[in-house]
């Protein structure tokens, strides 16, 4: 074996025992609250701290987007994606600081958390929060949170198992 071979084992071996925060996939599941109308996640990370996230209602309806996980180090305009479809007047129902005015306190108030801002074809949109279980390992980490969507302002809970 030579050198470069050797550096990319020993890579994926770290990656491998770290979890591989780096990248993956999952599933959740979730149900619109006060009924038993499922919603089905599945998310794929394209990077330690961001990704992409779909939501399946059991009638069809779909929403995708991306998400982003807060961390200390997070920049607020690389979330620019969040707040599309919630200008003003929003309602915020516990949604803090959820516009780029308050920047500063918006990375504080989310820090540790995934945030997403999800589209269906129609142009609605469903924004959501999860609460990670291992923040270090990202969405692979498992964790919980809820959803509102724009058009109605029904929330969903979610749920995401860790992953092996």
């Amino acid at each position: 074996m030579n050198k470069q071979t050797i550096g990319v084992l020993t890579c994926a071996f770290v990656l491998t025992l770290a979890g591989c925060a780096s990248s993956g996939s999952g599933t959740g599941s979730g149900n619109v609250r006060g009924t038993s109308k499922p919603v089905a996640f599945t998310w794929e990370s394209t990077d330690s701290v961001s990704g992409t996230i779909t939501a399946t209602f059991g009638s069809g309806r779909v929403f995708r987007g991306n998400y982003f996980q807060i961390t200390r180090d997070t920049r607020v305009e690389r979330l620019e994606p969040l707040w599309e479809g919630w200008g003003r007047p929003y309602r915020r129902n516990g949604w803090q600081y959820w516009d780029r005015d308050s920047e500063t306190k918006f990375v504080k108030t989310y820090s540790g958390r995934v945030l997403a801002n999800l589209h269906d074809e129609r142009g609605d949109h469903m924004r959501c929060r999860f609460t990670l279980i291992s923040p270090a390992r990202g969405m692979a980490g498992g964790g919980e949170g809820r959803c509102e969507m724009s058009d109605t302002h029904r929330e969903i809970s979610a749920e995401f198992p860790r992953q092996p």
